[in-house]
Parts: structure tokens; sequence; C-alpha cells
């Protein structure tokens, strides 16, 4: 299918791949996985505008149908693939890093291979767009396994930690517990389902955190900041038996003790990679309306403006909150 782009995200992975980290050029411990030449662009929405037949009847889809598409586009082979975990493909071709031309573009090729989902034609294209950091947002509190008496805690306000916010208050745990140190973005955290908000550069987050939980510490720690100092924290704020989620692309590498994690705590560490069968619930809630998306995407340029920003997604100072561009 042949797409007209209406939107596509800017996401911190595309500003760290742009500056060369290791994730994805490689180092001392893995090889390059990017390809050079590959346009980017991995969170987009778009109108198909051509298809072959067998691409339309194969997605029960037709020209003009408004969708987005997830991230990966597995190759249906590899052992993870057939084991239908096709998040984790071992190729890994994914829109905009490698194997496929991303949507910072006027029109993107949707290979057969994608997963396509259809969106409203009701709500913004930046909104929709979201989609794609929503599903990532979701399928991290799926991993920490959220029951009704956590006390669950969030570690960035960014465009992945609003959404993790809002899919933790949905698991409707005892407290959410939204941590940054942008009082704006705290803000936004509140409108997105935080019981309460703590500003990290200000105040003790583990004392408070402690203080409130009888000394013992948070249920779950999600990590969104990408942020090394993040992941010391979270250790610090668990709870014995506790559990941690990380999803962030970090630029540069994390050291921790790790005799917190085993011998001092016996912590669940979970990893969360793309968002696997979360986009119909992203999808839903974004046409919902429950969340304050005119907040959430704060900034849209015109796709000749595409260096403004990037800048501005690699500018912790910026002001901005999810970045878009609109071809």
């Amino acid at each position: 299918m042949l797409i007209r782009v209406e939107a596509v995200g800017v996401c911190a992975s595309d500003v760290k791949c742009y500056h060369g980290a290791p994730k994805f050029w490689g180092d001392e411990n893995r090889p390059a996985w990017a390809q050079r030449g590959i346009i980017p662009g991995h969170e987009f929405v778009g109108t198909v505008v051509a298809a072959d037949q067998n691409a339309t009847v194969q997605r029960r889809m037709s020209i003009g149908d408004r969708i987005v598409c997830e991230q990966i586009v597995p190759c249906e082979e590899c052992r993870y693939c057939r084991r239908g975990q096709y998040w984790m493909c071992a190729p890994h071709e994914m829109f905009g890093f490698r194997g496929f031309n991303g949507a910072m573009a006027h029109y993107v090729l949707v290979p057969a291979r994608a997963r396509a989902h259809r969106v409203s034609a009701s709500i913004p294209p930046q909104h929709a767009a979201f989609a794609e950091p929503l599903s990532c947002a979701l399928h991290a509190v799926e991993r920490a396994n959220i029951q009704f008496d956590d006390v669950v805690v969030v570690a960035g306000c960014g465009p992945i930690g609003l959404g993790m916010i809002a899919g933790a208050r949905a698991k409707n745990p005892i407290k959410v517990i939204a941590l940054d140190m942008s009082d704006e973005k705290l803000a936004l955290a509140r409108r997105c389902g935080a019981d309460l908000i703590i500003n990290v550069g200000r105040d003790d987050a583990v004392k408070i955190v402690k203080d409130l939980t009888d000394g013992y510490g948070a249920d779950v720690y999600l990590e969104g900041t990408g942020h090394p100092a993040a992941v010391a924290q979270g250790l610090n704020l668990l709870r014995k038996l506790g559990t941690y989620v990380e999803y962030s692309v970090f630029g540069s590498e994390v050291s921790v003790d790790w005799s917190i994690i085993g011998d001092d705590k016996e912590l669940d560490i979970l990893g969360a990679h793309l968002g696997p069968h979360c986009w119909p619930a992203a999808i839903k809630m974004l046409e919902s309306g429950e969340l304050p998306m005119d907040g959430i995407c704060s900034h849209q340029f015109p796709l000749a403006e595409f260096q403004t920003a990037i800048d501005l997604v690699g500018n912790p100072s910026g002001g901005s909150v999810k970045v878009s561009i609109l071809p």
C-alpha cells in the first residue's frame, strides 16, 4: 500500500540515532543495527492512496482508509515470528531505521508484511500518530503485571511516561506517582491519571515514596526517561520483591550496584520493547478523547523544518513534549 503521510512523530530514538548512539551504530559490545540511507520516521499516520488487490483483501482495507502502522516489519519466518513473538523478530527490520524507509516524507510505502491498523479520521493527525508511542507505553505497563493494591511510580513525563501513567491508571492500582523535573509535564501527568506528582529537581522522591509506604517502597517502577540517574533511582525506590520495567533507549551506558537487584531486594527486572498487541487499546484510548492530546502533542512543523523538529526534541530545556512533522 502507498500512503500519503499526514503526520509523523519525532521520537527520542530518532534523535539518538541521528547523534550516533551505540544502540544504533554499534560499539565494542554490539554490531551496528541501523542502516545508512534510510528515511527516518516510525510514528506515522496516513491515508491509503494506492494499493494492489492482495494488500487490501489481506488487510480488509480500502483506498481512502486512514491507517497507522506498527514500527516493526516482521519477517514471519524466524524463530520468534513462528512463536508469535513478532516484536522480537530476528532480522528486526523497522520503518525508519532498517530495511524500510520511514515517514518523514510525503509518501511512504507499506510492505505486505507490515502490520497496519485503521484509525478514525476525526482526530487530528498528530494525535493519531501518537498511537505508536502510546502502544509502547501500554506494553511496558502490561509487562509490570500491576495489581489493585500496588503503588506504581512512573519516571519521566515525556510521551512514553505519560502513556505509562494513562495505562497504569487504567489498571486501577491504589496509587500512581509521576516523577519529572518539569512542572509543566507533571501537570500533564495529573491529567493523564497520576495521583501524586513529584518534581525530582526539588524533592527527594525516594524519601517521599518510602514515607507513603510505611518505609517499604513502591511495588512497581516504570522507567521512561532514558537518563542513567533514573535507573539507580528506581532500584532505591522499590520495595523488596518489587518490579522494575525498563523501556528507554539510552544514549550512554548505565552503571548500578547489582547487589541491590539480587542480594538486597530480589527484584524482578523486566525489559519492554515496542507495543505488541497494544495497538487496538492505544487507538481506542486516542479516539475516546480521554487523554489531554492537545497538551501532549505540543509542537508541529512542516517537513521543510525537519531539522528544527529534531533539534527541539534533543533539547531538554526546549519545552516540548511530543514533536510532530506534518508533511
